[in-house]
């Protein structure tokens, strides 16, 4: 065992990359739920985000393209779940349990013909004088730029929320959703708009582990970060920057145990592997006993006959 062999800088600058999936899924979630709508189909659009990112990313040789695709597919997934909850009125939970069923499945179709291939290397961002500086540059100015956009849509979701008209329509829609239509509000497009977004993002959230953090395409990679997604939601209290805290928790633990088995250190690789996922359960059983932050409307069907 040798721990000396952990840089703490990188472990620090591996720990935000390793919460860019999670923080991008889980925030697309939180503006789904903010609306009243529950959407488990996370790990679901994820997927299907990372092969579509990886696939145009390949063919066209340009990550970008890569990450917007992603963005399409997600979103036209999560126009599945539109469908059946909001036109078809279908369980919500069914409905986004079959969502990442299919996804999963449809997924594993598309990638056959990319498993072994290399994807286009995104840049990392590059600032004069910042990136070089010691310690502060690695882990603050070194990075690609969908990690800084990640925190950006933290940033203008929490302000949109805070401050703005929509933000205060979608948080009345997602408390009573009946009293909002009284009001005039378009309850179905609003939550189809929100529904969308959180596909789009999980989608770019799938996209950054197969062309970034996992520069490769394997079969079912996303390896239930679609479901921790769900669980920080609940964690954060529905609250944007929580979710950030939330995803570099995880990233951090995830991080810890990789280091810690390359370090050699004498505990089953198995029990190291299922450290993240422990450890998200425990602060979430011990930070989510209070439900007063829960959207009232959560997961209701919204019948606009009333």
């Amino acid at each position: 065992m040798d721990l000396s062999a952990i840089n703490p800088v990188l472990l620090i600058a591996s720990l935000m990359v390793a919460a860019t999936p999670l923080l991008l899924a889980a925030i697309g979630e939180l503006v789904v739920e903010k609306s009243g709508v529950l959407n488990l189909g996370v790990e679901g659009m994820m997927i299907v985000g990372a092969i579509s990112g990886f696939a145009i990313a390949v063919e066209t040789g340009s990550p970008w393209l890569g990450f917007l695709a992603a963005a399409v597919g997600g979103a036209l997934l999560s126009l599945l779940f539109v469908i059946l909850t909001q036109v078809a009125l279908a369980n919500q939970v069914a409905s986004g349990l079959s969502l990442t069923l299919f996804g999963l499945g449809l997924s594993s179709l598309m990638g056959q013909r990319y498993v072994g291939v290399k994807p286009p290397q995104m840049a990392e961002l590059h600032i004069p004088g910042l990136s070089d500086m010691p310690v502060l540059g690695p882990i603050l100015f070194s990075h690609d730029l969908v990690l800084y956009l990640g925190v950006a849509i933290i940033a203008a979701v929490w302000a949109v929320l805070k401050f703005t008209r929509v933000g205060l329509i979608l948080r009345a829609v997602g408390e009573n959703h009946d009293a909002a239509h009284a009001l005039g509000y378009k309850v179905v497009r609003i939550r189809i708009a929100a529904i969308l977004f959180g596909g789009a993002c999980a989608g770019l959230g799938g996209a950054y582990i197969s062309l970034i953090r996992v520069p490769q395409w394997t079969e079912g990679m996303t390896a239930g970060v679609g479901w921790i997604a769900l669980a920080l939601v609940v964690f954060a209290s529905w609250k944007p920057w929580r979710v950030l805290l939330g995803a570099y928790l995880f990233g951090g633990v995830t991080v810890v145990q990789l280091n810690l088995q390359a370090a050699g250190v004498a505990i089953p690789v198995e029990y190291l592997a299922m450290s993240p996922y422990l450890v998200t359960i425990l602060v979430l059983v011990i930070l989510s006993a209070d439900k007063s932050s829960a959207p009232a409307s959560l997961g209701r069907i919204f019948h606009a006959s009333h």
